[in-house]
């Protein structure tokens, strides 16, 4: 990351609570809103992001603005994607104060409902974000899936959910997460984040989640026939995959046949499988 002058501008524990003073906000549970207050850890998630001067650099949540400054000082442009109206008007400012408004461009939305025609002509490359831990995983495969331009990503998000994200098969938190973010990405762990850099600290633990863009498994099935095949897996992950896949196959013997013709145990369980393979399934679907 380039060091400038205004490296050292950025807002701690003191200008986050002016900043919320002034627009009489209280964080609340409901949009996940947990800001980071140390300039130290904005600095390493920009850093292990691996964002470069060439990066458009798409950030969820910006809150009011601590990881969005770091971003500003080592990539080409920031697009900020804030639900909060209030949040979303005070961001620019913040910004502009710092001389840096040429850099950044706020969309007010919902991030689950954006699309690459609300970003104003711009082509994200990185997705780098402290996610609301209620809406992680969701917000991560919808970006991922609307916008095929990111090329990596890292995500702050609650630790058990980056253990997910990031797990492989045979792990015991492996599930849905995990096999729908490896049909788009090589993902994982990326170190732990402690309570105190946040305000309100929350009270569970986070961590960061590297993403790297892969081309997903070659199959003639579409990515919509894919994951009906991983969530009918999931669904009930104490059942073979012979039974958890009767009612999306059509019977039991069905999802034994496409099975085995996709060479895949019916004794298995969904857990004990990577995406390559539910790929497989679903293309042998009779």
């Amino acid at each position: 990351m380039r060091e400038t002058g205004w490296m050292m501008d950025l807002l701690g524990p003191t200008e986050i609570r002016i900043l919320a003073d002034k627009l009489n906000l209280r964080p609340t549970k409901k949009l996940g809103q947990n800001f980071v207050i140390d300039a130290g850890t904005v600095r390493r998630i920009v850093r292990v992001a691996g964002v470069a001067p060439e990066d458009v650099v798409i950030e969820v949540g910006p809150g009011l603005g601590s990881l969005t400054l770091a971003l500003l000082g080592a990539a080409q442009h920031v697009v900020a994607v804030e639900i909060d109206p209030v949040l979303a008007a005070q961001l620019p400012v913040t910004v502009a104060d710092r001389g840096l408004g040429d850099k950044l461009t706020v969309v007010e939305a919902d991030a689950m409902r954006i699309a690459s025609a609300d970003l104003r002509g711009h082509t994200p490359t990185a997705l780098v974000a402290n996610l609301p831990y209620n809406v992680a995983v969701p917000v991560v495969l919808h970006l991922l899936q609307t916008l095929p331009s990111l090329h990596k990503g890292l995500v702050m998000v609650q630790s058990e959910v980056a253990d997910r994200l990031a797990a492989g098969p045979g792990s015991k938190v492996y599930g849905v997460p995990s096999v729908k973010a490896a049909w788009y990405a090589d993902v994982r762990r990326a170190g732990p984040v402690g309570r105190t850099v946040f305000w309100p600290a929350p009270n569970v633990d986070s961590g960061l989640v590297s993403m790297v863009r892969r081309d997903p498994p070659e199959t003639s099935a579409s990515r919509e026939e894919v994951f009906a095949v991983i969530d009918a897996a999931f669904a009930q992950r104490r059942k073979t995959l012979r039974a958890a896949l009767a009612s999306w196959a059509g019977s039991p013997a069905q999802a034994e046949a496409a099975l085995r013709a996709a060479g895949v145990d019916p004794s298995e369980r969904g857990e004990q499988l990577d995406v390559t393979a539910f790929a497989r399934i679903a293309e042998a679907k009779p």
